[in-house]
């Protein structure tokens, strides 16, 4: 795949899982459905200039959801959970928590 680092990371994920995991150096991120892990770290790498020792994906199924009568789907996407090295940390999230 030939996308620039910036299109591959698509957006945080910040919920109260993840910003407990944002203690123990893990980050997760919305990425594009075919990255693949190298990709993925060489995106973030890159973006944030941090050095990443783990990349876990996960792809996270869509559900049936309803709006009265009429029955559709949530969208399906791809989730990534990037674990930094010792001492690392992406300054953009620690911004967002202040």
């Amino acid at each position: 795949m030939n996308a620039v680092s910036y299109d591959i990371i698509v957006r945080p994920v910040i919920t109260e899982k993840t910003s407990r995991q944002m203690e123990l150096g893990q980050y997760t991120f919305e990425v594009l459905p075919k990255a693949n892990k190298i990709e993925i770290r060489k995106a973030v790498e890159e973006v944030f200039k941090v050095k990443v020792v783990k990349v876990n994906t996960i792809q996270v199924r869509s559900k049936p959801k309803r709006m009265g009568a009429f029955l559709g789907r949530s969208r399906s996407w791809k989730k990534a959970v990037v674990t930094l090295a010792k001492g690392e940390k992406i300054a953009f999230f620690e911004g967002a928590n202040a």
